[in-house]
């Protein structure tokens, strides 16, 4: 058996171990990274129905159709530069790090290091990391799964909608009028055309910060235009669309540069190979989108455990090659 797979069986084992435990309580949580002395937030979005889509949307909103959600926890945050870093840099991992790298985490494939600025002047105390690609975002997780035990995703699109919506029916979680967007979001008309530090608006009712505007989030789904169209008969329970093709990949929740007519919950948003345009490398990067300092990540880790066959079958799908 080969050192990746005890070290992946190992940290099933203690994925295990630790969440009977927290089940007993379907609470807020805070998670340690180990041998760093960086956290971050969990927030419990407990399951349920509800109307995905809208009528007054776009095309691809349409038509709205009952889904219903498992429980899980979300990321209280979007996934920020401190976070990020100890992953695309193992030197930087390693120099933090109280003891030796586990062997798992040692031997774990990382991001190319990108040859020009990732944080396009913005800088990164505090800020969302950004510009990863939906492989890169993934790898991510299962670096988290190495260090921590703890199965970590990327939110499906009806997940995420589920939990920006916070059991709204309105075309905001707020309400339906634009002019209190600055209340609880960075976008085009208040950010000054840059990230901002998270957790600087008010959060949603479900206690997530920024989940509109300050950057777009990758989910774990392929993009269908015609996805709602296929549900409209029928409740649908956790739905998902597996990634056969490497475009487009579905994304969620506007940026710093997003329009207020295009920051509502149920807008659907699409990756595109334009994001590589200046990519110079042969095949183009697995890793990054140079062309896209408005997208990163949030954190979601569902109630039910997978299996570790499961497990493995989300980290360990091969990249798509992009030429």
């Amino acid at each position: 058996m080969s050192r990746l797979k005890i070290s992946l069986l190992f940290c099933f084992t203690i994925l295990v171990a630790f969440q009977s435990v927290t089940h007993e309580e379907f609470t807020p949580y805070t998670q340690t990274i180990p041998d760093a002395e960086v956290t971050f937030d969990m927030v419990p979005i407990q399951g349920g129905t509800f109307m995905m889509g809208s009528r007054s949307g776009d095309e691809d909103e349409n038509p709205p159709h009952q889904v219903e959600i498992s429980s899980f926890w979300m990321g209280s945050h979007e996934v920020t530069w401190d976070i990020f870093e100890m992953f695309l840099d193992k030197n930087y991992e390693e120099a933090i790090a109280s003891r030796p790298l586990p062997s798992g985490v040692d031997g774990l494939t990382r991001p190319s290091i990108p040859y020009l600025d990732m944080t396009f002047g913005m800088g990164k105390e505090n800020k969302p990391a950004i510009g990863m690609t939906q492989y890169g975002a993934i790898q991510f997780c299962k670096w988290l799964y190495l260090k921590t035990g703890v199965f970590y995703r990327l939110p499906t699109e009806a997940e995420w909608e589920y939990a920006s919506k916070a059991g709204s029916v309105e075309t905001f979680f707020f309400g339906s009028d634009p002019s209190q967007l600055d209340e609880y979001a960075w976008y085009a008309d208040n950010s000054g055309g840059e990230t901002h530090p998270v957790g600087t608006k008010k959060p949603n009712p479900w206690g997530l910060y920024d989940i509109l505007g300050n950057v777009m989030e990758w989910t774990s789904d392929q993009y269908d235009a015609a996805a709602y169209e296929h549900r409209a008969a029928r409740t649908s329970k956790d739905p998902k669309i597996e990634i056969t093709e490497l475009y487009p990949s579905a994304i969620r929740g506007g940026s710093y540069l997003t329009g207020a007519d295009d920051l509502r919950p149920s807008k659907r948003f699409a990756s595109t190979p334009e994001w590589k345009r200046i990519d110079p490398q042969i095949p183009k990067s697995q890793w990054w989108f140079p062309e896209a300092p408005f997208l990163g990540l949030r954190l979601v880790r569902p109630m039910q455990v997978p299996s570790e066959e499961e497990i493995s079958q989300y980290y360990d799908k091969l990249p798509i090659t992009d030429y």
